[in-house]
């Protein structure tokens, strides 16, 4: 099974279009409603679908740590800076994830992009 992906308003919409393009299954925060959730409810409401969370927001990676160090399950967060890494090369290392690793590998797991070669 393929990781489904849950992207918050930080992300580009092109990468959003670009990835459904090649048939990764990804909704955003805007299409579910919760774009105007507080970090810590975005992150639970992530793991509620089941769904690996796509930011470019560092408080996101203070929430997971916390619920990293207090044993709290979270489905997985996918953290991109906003300095670093080129739209395609977001949009490569997202399909990339998406096709090859399975979701019970993303569980309470934070993976920073880009990717490195």
């Amino acid at each position: 099974m393929s990781l489904q992906l849950f992207m918050d308003h930080h992300i580009d919409g092109r990468i959003t279009r670009a990835l459904r393009n090649r048939l990764v299954n990804v909704i955003t925060a805007e299409e579910d409603g919760s774009d105007r959730l507080p970090d810590p409810q975005l992150l639970s409401r992530s793991t509620e679908l089941g769904r690996v969370l796509v930011s470019r927001d560092v408080d996101l990676i203070i929430e997971a740590s916390a619920r990293l160090s207090r044993g709290d399950f979270f489905a997985g967060l996918i953290y991109g800076s906003q300095l670093s890494g080129s739209i395609g090369r977001s949009v490569y290392d997202l399909e990339l994830l998406s096709t090859c690793c399975d979701p019970a590998e993303f569980h309470n797991h934070i993976e920073f992009l880009p990717l490195r070669e």
